[in-house]
């Protein structure tokens, strides 16, 4: 999206960045990014086999990468931190910069692509939309089919929240699906300061893991004036019950770790969490990755941690890789742990790993890649790589054959002419294929000079890549002779898509916005959210088969940012996605297509959809309370929006022929046949 205001921004582009860093520092403070205390009794240990209680069963072989090394000792650590950080995002920070530290941590508990990936339905019922099969991504809902399995909580999230903060509650739910019986069979219940984030289903439908971030806070007083909380505690747990009793459900596994929960996969019966927590030099210790005991936190051994001499940055964190073996309660996790500038994006194989991060080297953007190899519950970390550019999100990586695939946008200079300079910042998009040693083989460079990366999707030796600056341009190119990536077509139309999905092997749908072209200036002016199905099956001549808009300018869905969000099946021909409306009132029409509409409902809105038929709006679904909408079944009052994002609609999956919404709130079923609402599950 490139609007008319972009125009200003560039005279105080320096202005901007350094507003940035002002905001990112407090929230270093205020959120908790600032060094994890660990007890006074607890120093962070150098030889893992030297120290007392539970240890983790740690990668331990000498590193056979090139340019990678692991640290002798704390010592060691601790110099190559002081020497290559600065700033408050790292390196040396005195006991004056906090406040007091606690005497003690606190533990949160106790202890090949398928030929038709796009049709995922296993015994007629709807699973998570993940990227890669038999790769699970851990999500808020997920069912076997008889059962939904649901996290809740009664605190409001988003980036708009009016009123006063209400009592945290955090559970997750079991509810019986059936449609003549649907009930909330049982509640676990989690503390305030437990956040859960994700869950995962065994094959076995007899354990349910819940992932889990930990916040403690700490402020300090000073003459009757409450600072902002100077630091805090972040870990991570993962929470495995016996649900073979749904009823009963059983905790009979606690991992807790220190540092913020990044991201997980489950393969089989193997969970695969990763975790991020900032390295410091701290009143001249490091803070190392540490597991929780007993109240006590044990610490990773350095000469456990790798690193990377061509690793150029002025901030640094610690990225830890755990194994788990869901079948084996007694079973001590794998980990290991790399000291990077950051972990921005996980795509995972069936065999890999793959961390990216964004850094700055030699003046230029770049994509640093890790790849580490997964068997079972052991890792090992096998490559590093980088390439130009920056990423978006995981659908812009991909493994096939043996090669990494991946697509990024570079800023870069260019020459200008004229009295301000010889040179300006342009934006181009290109794409690289790296071996499993993550060396470049082949790369295509210079898509779409001056426009914006919002899509890729990679299905098998193809690549089906959208940028966006006053049109949609979507490229087909060829991957099938990986060290010569080129394009075979473009298709461009007014509008973006920022989600691309498989409808089949020759068919896509898009997701986005639409778009019309301004007066003046090179960019367009988004418009409502818009449905597109592509037809890709002439690579050299892509067409747009069918579309259909959904309101004004400022409408929105969490689809176009959170693919788990969205729900396809080819067989039943069924499309859902969660909406929130926005309609351009008659007052504010006269402003053309740069008007915004207000926020007037939210909901999910359910499609049939065919190659042959197009779009087909079925109905809409939504939770919101009925005695806040008008006559029209709209909202009347931005409050009474914003105010009701525990009711907004998160998820949707089916069984039989019964849709089933999910908000914070409650659990909605709906006939696939008419839309006529079967029950309603209230979860607050």
């Amino acid at each position: 999206m490139v609007q008319k205001e972009v125009k200003k921004k560039t005279s105080i582009y320096g202005i901007v960045a350094i507003l940035f860093a002002i905001v990112l520092i407090s929230m270093v403070y205020a959120f908790g990014s600032s060094p994890t205390i660990l007890p006074s009794s607890q120093t962070p240990v150098s030889d893992t086999t030297k120290s007392p209680g539970p240890t983790l069963s740690v990668i331990s072989q000498t590193p056979s990468v090139s340019g990678m090394k692991t640290f002798s000792s704390t010592e060691e650590l601790k110099s190559y931190l002081i020497n290559n950080t600065q700033s408050s995002y790292g390196g040396t920070l005195g006991i004056d910069s906090f406040a007091a530290p606690v005497s003690a941590v606190q533990s949160s508990g106790n202890l090949p692509l398928p030929t038709e990936y796009w049709n995922r339905a296993t015994d007629d019922y709807s699973t998570t939309n993940i990227q890669v099969a038999g790769v699970d991504e851990a999500d808020t809902v997920k069912t076997d089919g008889q059962y939904i399995y649901t996290i809740s909580s009664t605190q409001n999230s988003g980036y708009y929240y009016y009123g006063s903060s209400q009592q945290t509650s955090n559970n997750v739910y079991i509810i019986s699906a059936d449609p003549q019986n649907a009930k909330v069979v049982s509640k676990i219940t989690l503390d305030n300061n437990t956040l859960p984030l994700g869950l995962f289903l065994s094959q076995d439908n007899s354990k349910l893991v819940v992932l889990a971030s930990k916040y403690q806070t700490y402020s300090t007083s000073t003459s009757n004036l409450m600072i902002m909380p100077y630091y805090s505690d972040t870990s991570t747990t993962i929470n495995v019950y016996d649900i073979s009793n749904k009823a009963n459900p059983v905790l009979t596994r606690n991992f807790t770790v220190s540092g913020s929960y990044f991201n997980s996969r489950m393969i089989g019966n193997y969970i695969y969490a990763v975790t991020s927590q900032n390295a410091y030099v701290y009143n001249n210790d490091v803070t190392v990755p540490a597991v929780y005991s007993g109240g006590k936190a044990y610490g990773a051994s350095p000469t456990s941690i790798y690193y990377a001499d061509m690793n150029q940055s002025n901030y640094y964190s610690f990225t830890s890789f755990y194994g788990i073996d869901l079948q084996d309660d007694h079973q001590q996790p794998t980990n290991m742990t790399v000291l990077m500038s950051g972990a921005s994006t996980m795509y995972v194989s069936q065999s890999n790993i793959y961390v990216a991060y964004p850094n700055w080297v030699n003046g230029s953007d770049i994509t640093a890649i890790y790849r580490v190899k997964i068997n079972g519950s052991q890792l090992t970390f096998e490559a590093q790589g980088s390439v130009p550019g920056n990423t978006i999100n995981q659908y812009a990586m991909d493994e096939y054959d043996g090669n990494l695939r991946i697509a990024t946008n570079l800023w870069q200079s260019v020459a200008r002419s004229g009295v301000f300079g010889t040179q300006q910042s342009s934006q181009v998009n290109n794409i690289y294929v790296l071996n499993q040693n993550l060396t470049t083989v082949g790369k295509l460079e210079g898509l779409s000079q001056g426009e914006n990366l919002h899509s890729v999707r990679f299905m098998g030796d193809k690549c089906y890549l959208v940028t966006f600056i006053k049109t949609d341009p979507l490229f087909v190119i060829d991957l099938s002779q990986p060290a010569n990536p080129r394009v075979l077509g473009e298709l461009k139309i007014p509008g973006y898509s920022d989600y691309l999905h498989p409808y089949d092997a020759t068919h896509l749908i898009g997701v986005g916005k639409d778009a019309v072209d301004a007066e003046q200036g090179n960019f367009a002016w988004y418009q409502g959210l818009k449905l597109s199905l592509f037809d890709v099956s002439n690579v050299n001549n892509p067409v747009q088969l069918a579309n259909f808009t959904i309101g004004d300018r400022g409408t929105d869905s969490a689809a176009l940012t959170d693919p788990k969000a969205f729900l396809f099946d080819k067989a039943k021909g069924l499309l859902v996605i969660p909406v929130n409306l926005a309609l351009v009132s008659d007052a504010n029409k006269q402003q053309g297509s740069s008007a915004y509409g207000d926020m007037v409902w939210q909901g999910a809105y359910v499609f049939s959809l065919t190659a042959d038929g197009g779009f087909t709006l079925k109905g809409t679904v939504t939770h919101l309370n009925s005695t806040l909408l008008n006559n029209k079944g709209q909202l009347t009052s931005s409050m009474d929006y914003y105010n009701s994002q525990s009711q907004w609609i998160t998820r949707s999956l089916y069984i039989g022929n019964t849709l089933y919404t999910v908000s914070n709130r409650e659990v909605k079923l709906n006939s696939l046949t008419d839309m006529t609402q079967i029950a309603q599950i209230n979860l607050q």
